[in-house]
This record gives structure tokens, sequence and C-alpha cells, in this order.
């Protein structure tokens, strides 16, 4: 008699979980398996990647890592494993402000914080509570995470800065992201009243050569400094986009690729006039797009669209409003040139209701195109900007973190069939306790929801989104600061966690095999 070591069983799983394949057939077994259905397991391990957040010496920035509760996170009896953002280049010393947090308590006799570039700047100790830190240094460097075990499925890091003056004035909120080798962006510029610079990452110990195009309503911008770019390993490189060109644009799609490697990428704007966040890129090019989570007192939005094939696009916009969808009055379609960035002025399209941008095909063809909202709040010199790029749905659980007890609205969208949506309110940084409430989103409408903060909060929350029932649902937060009177304000979208991975079921059962 035979028998399969347990080891080797155990090793396929934990292949499965971390590519989404694995097999194995039976030794001397030639025949054709029987097919069966696919599992869903949780992952194993989890990257994300953080930019450097503020060269301002007015900046303040918090971090805050989080990975939910639940079954995908601790079934199967994994390890417990770590959650770590460590610094991509080493940290401030000699007087300067360095990320302090759980993860930076001890320090030296010379207090210095830097004599081990590899140490956390913020470590997660379990499952359903986040763990924060802060810094004030404007020469914080970027940081690069990974999650294993039970802290992997879900994991999710929110990098919130307050900048409260200067060219680079405003909240600004981005989610960190996952390593790849293709990110669309479009929302970015050239134009002089813009400074806004692409943040290049790279997480792993041997350098990424990346490229990145640029698409104005012209087509190509011509770029001699936008190919080849080496991005060190384990470093970030930050570059002004209009030095990548000559041309001044006010509206222009960015293209990023690897020749080697993977890398992070996202874009700080910074305008003179309504202020500075982030830019993450566009859900990948589709037919049909969802940007989720336009305030109800927008003063200005401003689609940017973008159509990366051969062919032309026309596409319906319509606004998925608190009662009904609905197109904006003369901006009911809209037609894109093929390799040429075109805009759209929506103006105060919300009209004092929450709402939802969906982009559709129109005339029978489906040509994909990627899309971003510049939204603006407030007038003048109060005037706030904030971006809101094309997303995919929830899917089976999505969570954003650093929610405040005020200032944090959610935003739920069923583009589709009417959707019951589970809502999670984690416990506290500092402590509390954890609350959960359930809501109906109807059909083709946009429900705002403003979460009641959990039992005893202390500290920050997190917010898990998890649809029961019906449709499909695409969801963003809007995080709201007031500083100097002004409503300093920052949107983060919820796309699927990627929390577990489908995994061919095995071609043999491997518990017994005879001679």
């Amino acid at each position: 008699m035979k028998s399969t070591p347990l080891s080797l069983i155990a090793g396929v799983v934990a292949l499965a979980a971390v590519t989404g394949f694995a097999a194995l057939n039976a030794p001397g077994d030639t025949g054709a398996p029987e097919a069966k259905a696919a599992a869903r397991l949780p992952v194993e391990r989890s990257s994300l990647l953080c930019p450097a957040p503020s060269s301002s010496e007015l900046a303040d920035t918090t971090y805050t890592s989080f990975t939910p509760a639940g079954a995908s996170a601790g079934e199967g009896g994994g390890e417990a494993g770590t959650a770590e953002l460590t610094p991509s280049v080493p940290l401030p010393v000699d007087g300067e402000d360095a990320p302090a947090g759980d993860a930076d308590k001890e320090k030296g006799k010379d207090g210095k914080t830097s004599k081990d570039a590899a140490k956390p700047v913020v470590a997660l100790k379990g499952n359903g509570k986040p763990a924060t830190a802060e810094t004030s240094a404007s020469n914080a460097p970027a940081l690069i995470g990974t999650a294993t075990g039970r802290l992997a499925p879900g994991w999710t890091a929110q990098q919130t800065t307050m900048t409260s003056a200067g060219d680079g004035r405003g909240l600004l909120g981005v989610t960190c992201t996952a390593p790849d080798t293709d990110f669309w962006l479009p929302g970015a510029s050239t134009a002089k009243s813009r400074q806004d610079y692409i943040h290049l990452t790279n997480p792993d110990d041997t350098a990424a050569v990346a490229d990145v195009e640029l698409y104005g309503p012209e087509g190509v911008l011509e770029s001699d400094a936008a190919e080849g770019i080496t991005v060190p390993a384990r470093s970030s490189v930050p570059l002004l986009v209009s030095t990548l060109t000559t041309e001044a644009v006010d509206d222009v799609t960015l293209h990023v690729t690897t020749r080697t490697g993977r890398v992070g990428a996202v874009v700080r704007v910074a305008d003179e006039k309504a202020g500075s966040d982030w830019l993450t890129a566009s859900d990948d090019p589709s037919g049909t797009l969802v940007l989720p989570g336009i305030p109800a007192d927008a003063t200005s939005v401003r689609l940017v669209a973008f159509a990366p094939g051969e062919d032309d696009a026309d596409v319906k916009v319509q606004l998925m409003g608190k009662s009904a969808t609905f197109s904006p009055a003369g901006n009911a379609s809209l037609h894109i040139k093929s390799g040429m960035t075109t805009s759209l002025d929506l103006k105060n399209v919300t009209r004092g209701e929450p709402g939802s941008l969906r982009l559709s095909p129109e005339g029978g063809s489906v040509t994909p195109i990627v899309a971003a909202l510049r939204v603006v709040r407030g007038t003048g010199a109060e005037q706030e900007v904030a971006y809101i790029p094309a997303t995919e749905p929830v899917g089976a659980r999505a969570s954003v973190a650093d929610n405040r007890a005020k200032g944090s609205v959610l935003s739920l969208t069923a583009p589709g069939a009417t959707a019951k949506v589970k809502v999670t309110v984690s416990a506290g940084s500092e402590g509390g306790g954890s609350a959960v409430k359930t809501y109906t989103v109807e059909g083709g409408t946009t429900l705002e929801v403003t979460p009641e903060a959990p039992p005893g909060l202390k500290g920050s929350y997190a917010l898990t989104v998890e649809p029961e029932s019906g449709g499909p649902v695409h969801a963003a937060r809007t995080l709201t600061v007031e500083e100097d009177g002004i409503n300093m304000f920052t949107v983060q979208t919820l796309p699927n966690d990627g929390g577990t991975v489908e995994v061919p079921a095995a071609e043999q059962d491997l518990s017994v095999l005879d001679d």
C-alpha cells in the first residue's frame, strides 16, 4: 500500500492559494480525470505599495492597516501571519520626524530611528482591528507592504495626508495599491496651473524598467524622457509629468507599462486653485464603467475618458442618483476618438443629491474605455479637489480603512438589479466594539450612508462591504476634514479585495492510493 505524504498535499494547496493553480495526479494514472468544480481558497500572501506622501513641511500623514475578520481570513487553520509596511528607503534621522506607531516605540540611545531600514512603520496585530502610525516628516519614504497567513486575505492600507497650506494643500488620500505591470491613469495634466507627479514604486529586489505614454486631446504627446525609466530595487521614483513632454495640455491620460519587473503607479495632483489629491488607476478598459461616490454638494464634475484600442467609442452618459437613473441635460452621450483623451464638463451634475456615473456603449458597438472624474467642492478660495477613477464591483468583499468619528460617508451603487449589502464597522484602532448593518440599494440608484461610529470608539475604524444578494454593487468612501473653514475631502473607491483565489479541484483523491 502506498500513500501520498501529507506534506505534498499541503504543498499543492499552498501553491494553489498563491498562484491560483495546482493539480496532482496519482502515480501511474493515465486516464482522463473527471472534471470537478473549482473551489475558492483564501490567498496566503498579499502585497501593497504606498507612495511617498509629501515633501511639504506642513504635511501630517496617517497610515492605517487593516484585514477584515471573517471566514475567508481564518478558515483552514492557516498560520497567524504578519502584515507590515516597511520603508523603501531609510527613515529620517538626526532630529527629523519619523513615523511613530506601535512598531516605532523603541529607539536607540542616540534617538535615531533609521538604524534598521527594514523596521516596520505599521505592523498589524490581528484581524478586525486597524493599526495606525503617523509622520510629519517632509522626506517620509514610500512604503512597501507584505501580508501573509490569516492577515493576507482582504488586507488593505490607507495613506491620508493633511497639508494645511501651500500649493499642495488639501486632504490627500490613497488606498495603497498592489504592484502590477499595466496602469491607465486618465485625468493627469501638463498645464502650467498643475504640478502632477507620477510615483513609480518597485517592491522587488531587482530593478524594474517602466515606460510612460502620454495622450492628450490630439493623440500621443511627444516625449523623450518617458521611456526606459529605471526604478531601483525596493525604491520609489517620482516624476513631474510636465517634464516628460514639451506640450502643455489640460487633460492627459497616462499609460504605465513595465518592460521588466512590477511597480505601483499613482499620480499626486496639485492644482494651484483647487488644492491637491491622489489620482489612482482606472479599472481595466471595458465597454461599461461605473464611477461611484460623487458628493451631493459637488460644484464641478469633469469626466476624462480615453479609448485605448483602434476604434472610436460612443458612450451613453448616465447619473445614478438617489432615486433614479437619468442622463445629464445636454450631456447624454460622448464620442471618444481612439487614442485621444476626451473630457466632458458636467458642472454641478448632482444638484444636491449623491450620485454615481455610468458609461455604457451607445449604438450597438462595444469599445473598451478607461475614465476618471475630477470632482470639486466649494468655490473661489475655498475650492477643494478629489478624483474618482472607474472601479470594478465590490464582488464578494471590499474594505476601506481610516474612517473617523465624523466625516466618513459611504456611497453604494447598484447599476443593475436591486442589491442587499452588509456593512461592517470594525473596532477602533485604539479600542471599542464593532457593528453590522444591512442596507438595500435599489437598482439604478446611489445610496449614501453615514456609518454610525462603533460603540466606545477610540481612534479610527474600517468599513467592510459585502453584498449578500441581488445585482453587482460599486462603492466609494468620502472622508471630509474641516481645516481653516474649508471642507477638505478625498474619495477612495472599494474594488474587490482579492481575498480569495479560484483553485481547480484536485484531479485525484490523494488520501489513500493502493499498490
